[in-house]
């Protein structure tokens, strides 16, 4: 069994991770045995975690979780899927549209 967790920092920001050891590697970001990000960030809170079958699938979670808005993130947290899906689309460039839903620039030729 592999996790995919995420931790909110002193700092307000979102620390995610993956491992097959999750009480462990919980326990070493709180010993600061990691000289990385939440060493200089605790003290923080596990607020999400998963978990999957193989270490791939739990990689290519952390690795979409990390592609995430901080929005986005804090609303699968909460379980709000609601939220989740509305804010994948609010990202999702539709045809003729920028990222933000707005028109597309037009081009010319000039």
């Amino acid at each position: 069994m592999f996790y995919v967790y995420m931790l909110r920092c002193r700092d307000d920001s979102i620390y995610i991770g993956h491992t097959d050891d999750l009480d462990g590697r919980l326990a070493a970001h709180w010993a600061g045995t990691y000289d990385g990000y939440t060493a200089k960030r605790s003290p923080f809170r596990l607020i999400y975690n998963d978990t999957f079958p193989t270490r791939e699938e739990a990689f290519a979670a952390e690795r979409q979780l990390k592609g995430w808005s901080k929005a986005k993130r804090l609303a699968l947290a909460r379980g709000d899927w609601t939220a989740v899906q509305r804010l994948s689309l609010r990202h999702s460039p539709q045809p003729g549209r920028g990222v933000d839903g707005s028109a597309a620039p037009s081009r010319t030729s000039g």
